[in-house]
C-alpha cells in the first residue's frame, strides 16, 4: 500500500507564518495586483517584489516552481476536460511565469495571462518567444481593473493558487465572475484551512521536510471550502464540480481525488449560455 499525503505544496517563498485570523501579509507562488494596495487594492506591494526577485526560475524545472511544473498537465488536464478550451478565448488570473497560460495556448486556446509581477512578466513573453508558442499574450493588470474593461469578455477563466495570497478573495472572485461570458467557466485553486492542511502543508512542507522555505504559509489566508463556496454564490458562480489535489512527497506523484481536506479545486459556471 503506498503512502498517502494529502498535501500539495505549491507555494515559493517568502510569505511571513501567522498563525491566527484577520492577519493581512500575502503572496505565494503567484503574484499579483501590485498597485491594488497601494490604493486601498487587493494586494500588498512589499510582497510582490519579494517574489519579482525569483522571477527568473519559474522555468527552472529544479526550483521553487517544480511543483507547478509537476502538477501542470493534471490541472490541464482536469480543466480541459470540463471546459474545452481548444479555440477559446480563456484568461489565467495571477499567471506569474506563465506555467499554466502556455501549457492552455499550446492546446489551442487564445490565452490572456495577467499578473501585476512586471518581472514574472517579461519572464513568460520571453519563454513563449524563445519556445515559439502562438495564442498567448500577457498584460500587467488586475483582475478588478480589468472586469472594468472587459466585463464578459472570456469562456474560461483560471484562478489557480492565488486566493489564499490576497487580502480580499471575494474580490478577486467577483472580478472573475464579470469578466466570464455567460455560461463560461471559472476554475479556482486552492488550500483548506484546518488542522491536516496546517500539519502537512505547512509544518511537514516546510519544517520537517524542507519542501519549502519556512514561512511560505499564513494560515491564516487559506481558505475552506465553504468559504470558497460562498464567495462563489455571492458572485453569481455555480459550483459544478470539487477535487481534491493529493501528493505523495517521496514519489512526487501527484493525484485527483474527492479528498479536499488539504489541496483542493473548484470548478463553477456562470449562470446563461454562451452564443
Amino acid at each position: 500500500m503506498k503512502p498517502r499525503f494529502g498535501g500539495v505544496f505549491l507555494w515559493p517563498p517568502n510569505s511571513r507564518l501567522i498563525f491566527g485570523k484577520d492577519c493581512s501579509v500575502f503572496i505565494g507562488h503567484r503574484s499579483f495586483h501590485n498597485r491594488f494596495m497601494t490604493e486601498n487594492l487587493n494586494a500588498d506591494p512589499a510582497e510582490l517584489a519579494k517574489f519579482s526577485e525569483l522571477a527568473h526560475r519559474w522555468w527552472d524545472l529544479e526550483s521553487e516552481f517544480r511543483p507547478l511544473h509537476e502538477i501542470n498537465p493534471l490541472r490541464l488536464e482536469w480543466i480541459d476536460g470540463i471546459a474545452p478550451i481548444s479555440q477559446r478565448r480563456v484568461l489565467d488570473i495571477g499567471c506569474g511565469g506563465g506555467i499554466l497560460a502556455d501549457s492552455m495556448a499550446r492546446k489551442g486556446a487564445e490565452v490572456l495571462g495577467i499578473d501585476l509581477a512586471g518581472k514574472a512578466l517579461k519572464v513568460a513573453q520571453l519563454h513563449a518567444l524563445e519556445a515559439g508558442t502562438k495564442g498567448v499574450k500577457y498584460r500587467e493588470i488586475s483582475a478588478e481593473a480589468l472586469a472594468a474593461e472587459q466585463p464578459g469578455s472570456f469562456d474560461v477563466v483560471t484562478c489557480m493558487e492565488m486566493l489564499e495570497h490576497v487580502p480580499q478573495p471575494a474580490s478577486v472572485i467577483q472580478a472573475c465572475a464579470s469578466l466570464v461570458k455567460p455560461g463560461g467557466w471559472v476554475f479556482f485553486s486552492t488550500i483548506n484551512r484546518n488542522l491536516k492542511a496546517f500539519m502537512l502543508a505547512i509544518v511537514g512542507a516546510e519544517y520537517v521536510l524542507g519542501m519549502l522555505p519556512r514561512g511560505t504559509h499564513e494560515y491564516a489566508k487559506l481558505i475552506r471550502p465553504s468559504e470558497l463556496a460562498g464567495y462563489c454564490r455571492a458572485a453569481g458562480l455555480d459550483l459544478r464540480q470539487t477535487r481534491g489535489l493529493e501528493h505523495n512527497p517521496l514519489t512526487r506523484r501527484y493525484w485527483l481525488s474527492n479528498d479536499t481536506s488539504v489541496n483542493y479545486m473548484f470548478a463553477t459556471q456562470k449562470p446563461g449560455s454562451q452564443g
